[in-house]
């Protein structure tokens, strides 16, 4: 059996109806671009899941013990497919209010476990 960790992130997109629903159409099933799928997995990305509330996003994921967010923010760096994915996702995406210059995806804090 597999060890996983979860990471939790949070981000907003632009709060445009139109602009939305184009976001979610990227991410249906069956629309995600193969090689930024692959990248994921590539990183030790188990599974991963985006869900929304109005224009606010929460991103789980689960990794495995190889994952390395320094060695994943390298290989996308380096990877001209998810460069151009990044600078796409740009036009739907923006940093929560609290966020630093250019940061999009905020890790969420743990304040309860069952």
């Amino acid at each position: 059996m597999i060890k996983t960790i979860r990471h939790c992130f949070s981000c907003d997109l632009k709060d445009d109806p139109k602009l939305i629903e184009e976001y979610k159409n990227y991410h249906a099933k069956g629309n995600a671009r193969p090689e930024i799928t692959q990248s994921i997995k590539d990183a030790g990305i188990v599974d991963m899941q985006i869900y929304l509330t109005g224009n606010r996003m929460f991103m789980i994921m689960d990794v495995d013990e190889t994952f390395d967010p320094q060695k994943k923010a390298e290989m996308d760096a380096a990877n001209p497919h998810v460069q151009e994915w990044e600078a796409l996702m740009w036009k739907y995406q923006q940093g929560l209010p609290w966020a630093k210059e250019g940061e999009k995806w905020i890790a969420l804090e743990k304040v309860f476990q069952l």
